[in-house]
């Protein structure tokens, strides 16, 4: 089976990034990544966030930036991400205000489109990560993730297959849905079921459900998720990386969250 590099996302380890990040990254490469995707930079300059990069023997291969940063100047936030060394960067989440339903959709889709055109033409393409709240049926019967995907030709997928889940789909089957258009993927585990309070970004309300189980992050290979079947669907697309994420950690420190999911997928032959 093809095996693809293997990337943390930095939100992971968002506590210790906020103390230090150079030793952060240190301690990220001595748990066994050789990749990143960063969620924000912590107060450093492009080119200092860099350097820390470097130093500590990491690439950057993604970054997820807030589309009100991408928005404010577009050309500025390319500048800083390719300054990086980010192979593609990635929209992480759509504020409840701008998602299907709301007036503002067909105009953030607008927008993430020129985003798109521009961040291709720069060789850096634009991403959408993905929660469970794009997994919302359309008249036509399209989740909204298939719509944005379908209207924007430009903008290829991160997705997350936890969320994936989590929306009702079987993550190994959306990966081969997607599997020309899917560079980089998101994995997570998770136990439990679906919650009106199981994420504090999400912020969908649940009625008439059954109690839900208490809904938790863990590390890759420790939750519900089939990853040999996930992985193997992996293989047989067209990705360069995966990227482990894991929201929140409980009864350990995030590295060593981080580091039972990279010692999972080196079990795994990855």
């Amino acid at each position: 089976m093809r095996t693809i590099p293997v990337a943390l996302q930095l939100y992971t380890v968002r506590d210790m990034m906020e103390k230090d990040v150079p030793a952060t990254l240190r301690a990220v490469k001595a748990i066994g990544y050789d990749y990143v995707e960063p969620a924000g930079l912590f107060g450093m300059s492009a080119d200092a966030f860099r350097k820390a990069l470097d130093d500590a023997g990491l690439t950057a291969v993604c970054a997820h930036v807030p589309l009100a940063e991408m928005s404010a100047d577009t050309e500025k936030f390319i500048s800083v991400y390719k300054t990086i060394g980010c192979k593609y960067v990635a929209v992480p989440y759509l504020p409840e205000e701008q998602r299907y339903g709301t007036a503002a959709f067909e105009a953030t889709l607008a927008e993430i489109a020129r985003i798109a055109d521009m961040c291709l033409a720069a060789g850096m393409p634009l991403l959408y990560h993905n929660h469970d709240f794009e997994f919302t049926k359309m008249p036509d019967g399209r989740y909204m993730l298939d719509y944005m995907y379908d209207t924007i030709p430009a903008l290829a997928t991160e997705l997350d297959l936890c969320w994936v889940r989590v929306g009702g789909e079987d993550p190994a089957e959306y990966v081969r849905k997607y599997a020309h258009r899917a560079p980089v993927v998101h994995l997570k585990d998770y136990v439990g079921e679906k919650s009106a309070h199981m994420y504090e970004l999400i912020g969908i309300k649940e009625s008439g459900a059954k109690k839900p189980q208490k809904f938790e992050f863990r590390p890759v290979g420790a939750g519900v998720q089939d990853f040999p079947a996930i992985l193997a669907a992996i293989a047989g697309t067209n990705a360069e990386y995966v990227v482990v994420e894991q929201d929140q950690s409980y009864a350990q420190a995030s590295i060593d969250a981080a580091k039972q999911s990279r010692d999972y997928l080196k079990s795994q032959g990855w």
